[in-house]
């Protein structure tokens, strides 16, 4: 399944960021892991990723403020919203933004894999 696709993984929690680096890596996919919104787009993967997963709250700039800026800037990266807090209006909202899929946590393995094909516009095996 490799074809080493760049996954950004934004969360300002480490041990989220570790675990789902790891999954995503499982997968056969590369990922870049970044603790803030400025974190991302000030690297050099902000023009290589193609697939973006995003936690909605975070200190500093929010999941759903960097999805805006990026989109305002042309930057349209397939988008997976994460989210401790799961509410039906943030979740309508990340969805007409243009989110692929919005995920509670804990999500499961084959949820995560499920929204990253869909962002790539992959099949399940």
């Amino acid at each position: 399944m490799s074809d080493e696709a760049l996954i950004a993984i934004v969360d300002d929690d480490e041990s989220v960021r570790v675990a789902m680096g790891g999954m995503v890596e499982s997968f056969g996919y590369a990922p870049a892991t970044f603790e803030s919104a400025d974190d991302f787009l000030n690297s050099d993967q902000l023009h290589g990723a193609s697939c973006l997963i995003l936690d909605v709250q975070m200190d500093g700039m929010s999941g759903l403020e960097l999805h805006a800026r990026l989109v305002a800037t042309g930057h349209r990266i397939p988008t997976i919203f994460v989210t401790a807090f799961p509410e039906g209006r943030i979740r309508d909202r990340a969805l007409r933004a243009g989110a692929v899929c919005f995920l509670a946590k804990p999500f499961g393995r084959d949820d995560l894999l499920g929204c990253i094909q869909n962002a790539l516009g992959k099949s399940a095996p």
